[in-house]
């Protein structure tokens, strides 16, 4: 393991129990500095108790990834006293297990706010900073029940569905053009994907979006859902691609890529 690994900083929702708990020991033992976010206080001491037992690079803090204020608060406080977010794991979900017609709307709402709009929520409070730095890794932990629904559990199907189907690779970019870009080339270089998902094998779906979002300086994104990840390879090894890849580059003042796989 490399030496600059032992100073890079994770941010882990969720990880006062479970597999966020066990992701946030299992760091810290490799010396990264690990700070666990969590609602239940009990279970917040309980794992900086054993972090200081073990002598581990981990600390723990509130966040309500429901909650805009909690999340924005949290993020800054690790800000503060670590500088930069690394890595974050997108971990904190939760599940209702019940007859669809036995189960309350606000149940299904509360999971889709934890499950789906959590992840949203804490990905743009941390992604503009690793954006500037141009640096940065965003993992999102699923279920097992996006890809095959067991009895009673059609809402956790529904909304891990959300990220995708199995077996598939989603390659998202957030961008900003340069400001000496005119609007036709602008448009342009974003046609250039849509184009490229009828020339290059394995593009499952594209999406576009050029209105400027929460984040500053923020001119659009796009995502390109491949089905296989040997898809996502052959597409950047592709001629087509390079092709288009040059010009976007020329126009790009920066952007920050990172991908979400699906077993």
């Amino acid at each position: 393991m490399k030496d600059d690994r032992k100073t890079q900083t994770v941010l882990i929702t969720g990880a006062t129990d479970g597999l966020g708990k066990a992701a946030a020991v299992l760091l810290a033992e490799h010396r990264y500095r690990v700070f666990a976010a969590g609602r239940s206080a009990e279970k917040r001491e309980q794992l900086d108790a054993l972090a200081k037992q073990k002598n581990l690079p981990l600390k723990t803090l509130e966040m309500d990834v429901c909650d805009d204020a909690s999340v924005q608060k949290a993020v800054s406080a690790i800000y503060q006293e670590a500088g930069q977010i690394d890595v974050l794991i997108n971990n904190a979900g939760l599940v209702y297990v019940g007859a669809v017609e036995d189960l309350r709307l606000e149940d299904w709402r509360r999971q889709f706010e934890t499950n789906f709009f959590g992840v949203i929520r804490v990905t743009q409070a941390v992604l503009p900073k690793m954006r500037e730095r141009r640096a940065g890794r965003i993992l999102m932990m699923s279920s097992v029940s996006g890809f095959v629904t067991p009895p009673l559990h059609a809402r956790s199907a529904a909304e891990q569905n959300r990220f995708g189907q199995p077996k598939t690779v989603l390659h998202v970019v957030v961008y900003k053009f340069r400001d000496n870009v005119s609007n036709y080339d602008r448009e342009r270089a974003i046609n250039g994907i849509k184009d490229m998902a009828g020339k290059i094998p394995g593009i499952k779906n594209v999406w576009i979006k050029t209105a400027r979002n929460q984040i500053k300086d923020f001119s659009g994104v796009y995502a390109i859902e491949f089905t296989s990840a040997e898809a996502a390879a052959d597409y950047s090894e592709s001629p087509v691609h390079e092709a288009w890849s040059k010009t976007w580059q020329e126009q790009r003042e920066n952007s920050l890529s990172f991908q979400v796989t699906n077993p």
